[in-house]
């Protein structure tokens, strides 16, 4: 059979077991794996021989998923994944979005700012969308309510802010992507955070129009005097501390990204402990639940790499990207066909499921056309993030009506998604248009 057009329909496979809601984890593992015994058990011209693909696809599969796992820089993972978690059950999350209620409450649209700010402080200690999303919406949509702001706003503010926990660093995302690639994993944690502080300036300065100039839109709530403003500060010392202690390190390469991982880890351990708010209970949901997330993250990777095993062994990436390279068109107008096919993927599949599943056949062809993958880094994760509030699947967006419950429609926090999801289109033509927003500072990071 020849390669490419197995391949391709490898690729067609892998799209109908997700759309009939198979794990993807599952998919690209049985795509991959049973892919590789008909690439080398069927070679063209030749007839199938089951032994021999067999023991091909077997020697791969016991090997390589394994050796990937086993890399020390993916330590990474688990060990942001358990800083967020304790930052949240040692009530971090609500010192910062206090904080932030208390200095923007009185501007327009003031709760729906101080949301944003929350969300975008949590996720530099996260790492993650979905925990920020939840662990905003738990506190800020409650407060907005309260004060009678229209309901579309007070849920699609923080479904559409607790996607910046995929690009502010340390994003779990920027780290699969660079294991992927091999590209600098340092590099683009630093590359994330410039275009993460754009997007949320750019959500905070639609929400401030917009309830400048429709008031009812979010009432302003109580007056806050000066002092306590200043004592509210207080609350914000533990997330800039542990920020500097991973991005500071990384930045003047004092530690690797995996080392400052686990310096943030035990600096969010010590404080959650010395502060006395980590007992027993929220220890046991901490640990159990940054286990839950790593399998979950652990079982895509290990699918994702019998995937990419499969797609080299087929030649389909290298066709592809002869293919986009020969059409007499702009790099730019292949980068924009590829953010369309980027949403409409996002309608029904999970970000990381997304990103892996697309990496081995779309890298070639942007290298290819001559972009920066760090750059492209960015791009995509932009791209992810809009995939995370694109109906009718946003994952945030459900995550967000798990935590309301039946305070607000499902459709209604979809509306209120339409006006941040014209804005994340903004940010990524700026980001698309200005690529020295995203790699200034990782063209200044200090290697050590």
């Amino acid at each position: 059979m020849n390669s490419v057009v197995l391949g391709l329909i490898g690729l067609g496979a892998m799209l109908v077991l997700v759309a009939v809601r198979i794990p993807i984890a599952f998919c690209m593992a049985l795509v991959g794996f049973f892919g590789m015994i008909i690439a080398v058990g069927w070679p063209e011209g030749d007839e199938f021989d089951f032994e021999r693909g067999f023991d091909a696809a077997w020697s791969y599969a016991s090997f390589e998923p394994f050796s990937f796992i086993a890399n020390f820089p993916i330590v990474a993972v688990p060990l942001f994944l358990l800083m967020g978690y304790v930052a949240f059950h040692a009530g971090f999350t609500k010192d910062i979005y206090y904080t932030a209620r208390v200095w923007l409450s009185r501007l327009y649209g003031g709760l729906a700012l101080a949301s944003v700010a929350g969300c975008a402080m949590f996720a530099a200690v996260s790492g993650s969308s979905l925990a920020t999303a939840a662990a905003m919406g738990k506190l800020a949509v409650p407060e907005m309510l309260r004060y009678k702001y229209d309901k579309g706003l007070a849920s699609g503010v923080v479904a559409a802010s607790g996607t910046l926990g995929s690009l502010i660093p340390p994003s779990i995302l920027m780290i699969l992507y660079g294991l992927f690639t091999e590209e600098s994993v340092g590099q683009l944690l630093m590359a994330g955070l410039i275009p993460g502080i754009l997007s949320a300036f750019i959500y905070m300065a639609m929400v401030w129009i917009r309830a400048r100039a429709n008031p009812d839109l979010a009432p302003r709530a109580e007056v806050t005097t000066w002092n306590e403003r200043f004592v509210a500060l207080k609350g914000t010392w533990s997330i800039i501390a542990l920020f500097m202690i991973v991005m500071g390190g990384i930045y003047f390469g004092v530690v690797t990204p995996t080392e400052a991982a686990a310096a943030g880890a035990t600096g969010a351990w010590l404080l959650g402990f010395l502060a006395r708010r980590l007992d027993w209970q929220k220890t046991k949901d901490t640990l159990v639940e940054t286990a839950k997330q790593t399998a979950n993250i652990f079982a895509l990777v290990l699918g994702a790499k019998l995937f990419v095993g499969f797609v080299a062994l087929t030649g389909v990436a290298g066709a592809l990207t002869e293919w986009a390279t020969s059409l007499d068109v702009a790099p730019v107008v292949i980068l924009i066909a590829l953010s369309a096919i980027y949403i409409v993927l996002g309608t029904f599949m999970d970000p990381i499921g997304m990103m892996l599943l697309t990496l081995p056949v779309v890298t070639p062809v942007i290298r290819e056309l001559g972009y920066d993958l760090v750059w492209f880094g960015v791009i995509m994760v932009k791209f992810l993030e809009i995939g995370l509030i694109t109906p009718p699947v946003g994952l945030n967006v459900y995550i967000l009506k798990g935590v309301v419950g039946n305070a607000i429609p499902l459709e209604t926090i979809f509306k209120g998604i339409l006006w941040f999801l014209a804005m994340d289109v903004l940010t990524l033509a700026i980001l698309i248009a200005f690529p020295e927003i995203s790699l200034w500072l990782p063209s200044t990071l200090i290697r050590g």
